[in-house]
């Protein structure tokens, strides 16, 4: 929601809000208007580290989303007292008060018929009837021309790899082919990108050295109970 004249640039149903819920909303809104200046939210574990429950976030540690937002100069601003939220939750307020009957009117009973309809209609006629006009002319988005935004808005994990060449992520193990510019990646740190379509991309360096797509990953591994981690799995600091 935009902070000058309370117009709503996204909205979709989604089964719940995290980091693989908001990176497509933010994307999609950088896309079509611009990069903004601040991002003003909660305290939410997908926005901020926060050490002490309540408490003041850790500058110095970022989650996926602050890491994509700080790569595009955008300033992350938590909000500390419930006055703080109070223009926010007004707004849910008037949605829950208004969309439930808007669906239940037109007999819409799946997320997908809802989403179409916030897409297409909804979204538009709210903004028309709640927008208000700001007080300075001009916007304070800035066009990006970057064509990265899909690197940029991927989640993303570093690990090492292990001596057969292989990496741990999510209980898949994957294996990656030998290169030959390198005699070996063998313990050498990679970043591996999840993209917004669940393919995944290990990159070493500069150098693409492993593709995956969201169809075609390794099966998932069942955990054993106190069996150790495989080399290389190291918890990412994300929602």
């Amino acid at each position: 929601m935009d902070d000058a004249t309370s117009e709503v640039y996204y909205a979709q149903l989604v089964e719940e809000e995290g980091t693989r819920t908001l990176r497509p909303a933010v994307r999609e809104v950088i896309e079509n208007q611009g990069i903004f200046c601040a991002l003003y939210s909660d305290r939410a574990s997908h926005f901020f580290v926060t050490p002490k429950a309540g408490g003041k976030v850790d500058e110095n540690q970022v989650t996926q989303l602050g890491r994509a937002l700080r790569e595009l100069g955008i300033k992350m601003i938590p909000a500390y007292s419930p006055q703080a939220r109070g223009r926010m939750e007004r707004s849910y307020r008037t949605w829950q008060g208004r969309l439930p009957e808007e669906l239940r009117t037109r007999e819409m009973a799946t997320p997908e018929q809802a989403n179409r309809f916030l897409r297409e209609q909804y979204l538009a006629e709210f903004n028309r009837r709640f927008m208000v006009k700001a007080k300075e002319q001009g916007s304070a988005f800035v066009r990006t021309r970057r064509k990265d935004l899909e690197w940029v808005f991927s989640i993303q994990h570093e690990r090492t790899v292990n001596q057969d060449h292989t990496i741990a992520l999510d209980n898949r193990i994957l294996q990656i082919e030998k290169t030959r510019w390198r005699n070996t990646l063998a313990g050498c740190k990679v970043t591996v990108y999840e993209h917004l379509n669940g393919s995944l991309v290990v990159r070493f360096g500069p150098h693409e050295v492993a593709r995956f797509q969201a169809d075609a990953l390794p099966a998932r591994q069942a955990k054993r109970r106190g069996s150790p981690q495989p080399l290389g799995h190291k918890r990412a600091v994300a929602a």
